[in-house]
């Protein structure tokens, strides 16, 4: 039987960046994703934003991960030829009811170590973006976006260069522990493959706690619930008329930050996500229903007035992987749970990790390396 020194489960941008940051320490990596190839999933299916860090309670796991992966990323993309563009972000009150909250996230950005927010009126809004409609807003010039494909490439790539190895069409049947690591159970296109590793980190993304429950050991009350929210994005035909990401004031709790407006690396105008939890058990589903049309341009006319709506097409989905449920009123951090919350050496489990994750990859892989080997 072969022994390894780490299995990573799940080849999304945190499962990768995981990859690359252990085999940095180790030349015997495993990555394993049941799915064709890497990044099909969760990663795949975003608005490709950088976040600055700005809606996170402080002191919480996705406000540190969350400011310090940016400049991680930032300084990755720009050291490994990753496209990225640090556009900005304007978070506008269309409402003087709405400036309030305004106030509220700037005070709440301070507070998490983001210090380059600027507060604008009417006037400078109506300077830097035309289209738009609002009464104040904030001008985050440090978030931007990414090319999240190619990030993953290059982690890919840098994993590889340390020894690593990927296998697609390979699924994690169930694992246990003893005193040299863990015998871990593969099914790997049809066939059932035998390994053992030291280290084993559950980075399953959607299916995160259902690896969590195929663990050997682990407590079932360590293993939380799991909720699935949709969010759908429509593409804008046409030249864009912004030059920022244009987002409103973010949902009570921070379920959603809104239908927004992003663009891509290309070009190209978006709007999107909503935020619409799924059935309990569902099947992926990834189709973008032509009947959320109007609901959209309600909501995107609400900042830009001129919408036409005959120019949203349905462009893509996401799925993300919450912890706080639909109707939860406290923001749910990540849970990043080690041998201090579980009792299992070698073992982290990732669960709950959804936006700002993209962002927080590098930072979220360098905990889970500082978890897993003493210096």
């Amino acid at each position: 039987m072969d022994k390894l020194d780490a299995i990573v489960i799940g080849a999304g941008v945190v499962g990768l960046a995981v990859a690359a940051s252990l085999s940095r320490r180790f030349g015997n990596v495993l990555i394993i994703d049941r799915a064709e190839t890497i990044g099909t999933g969760i990663s795949s299916r975003n608005s490709e934003v950088i976040h600055a860090g700005i809606y996170y309670p402080t002191g919480s796991l996705k406000a540190q991960l969350c400011v310090e992966g940016k400049r991680q990323l930032y300084a990755y993309c720009r050291r490994r030829g990753v496209a990225v563009n640090s556009l900005g972000k304007l978070i506008v009150a269309t409402q003087v009811e709405q400036e309030a909250q305004l106030d509220a996230l700037f005070t709440q950005a301070r507070a998490n170590g983001v210090d380059d927010l600027n507060p604008l009126g009417r006037r400078q809004l109506q300077a830097l973006e035309p289209a738009l409609k609002a009464s104040a807003g904030l001008l985050s010039p440090s978030t931007g976006i990414v090319d999240s494909h190619g990030l993953m490439l290059s982690l890919l790539a840098e994993a590889e260069e340390y020894g690593a190895i990927f296998c697609p069409h390979t699924e994690f049947i169930t694992t246990q522990a003893d005193a040299n690591g863990f015998r871990v159970e593969l099914m790997q296109q049809g066939e059932r493959v035998s390994l053992e590793t030291s280290f084993l980190i559950n980075c399953a993304g959607l299916f995160a706690t259902e690896v969590a429950t195929r663990i050997e050991g682990l407590a079932e009350s360590l293993v939380p619930q799991l909720y699935w929210c949709k969010g759908h994005y429509f593409a804008y035909q046409g030249k864009s008329p912004f030059a920022h990401l244009i987002y409103p004031v973010p949902e009570p709790g921070l379920k959603g930050l809104g239908i927004h407006a992003t663009i891509d690396l290309g070009g190209q105008l978006k709007f999107g996500p909503d935020a619409q939890y799924m059935v309990p058990d569902s099947l992926e589903d990834y189709r973008v229903p032509e009947a959320l049309r109007q609901r959209f341009h309600q909501a995107i006319a609400s900042y830009y007035p001129g919408i036409a709506i005959e120019r949203l097409q349905t462009a893509y989905a996401g799925i993300r992987p919450k912890l706080q449920g639909p109707d939860d009123t406290e923001v749910a951090d990540f849970l990043i749970q080690g041998e201090a919350q579980h009792g299992i050496p070698g073992l982290v489990n990732l669960l709950g990790i959804e936006s700002p994750g993209l962002t927080a990859s590098l930072a979220i892989a360098e905990q889970v390396s500082r978890q897993l080997v003493t210096p």
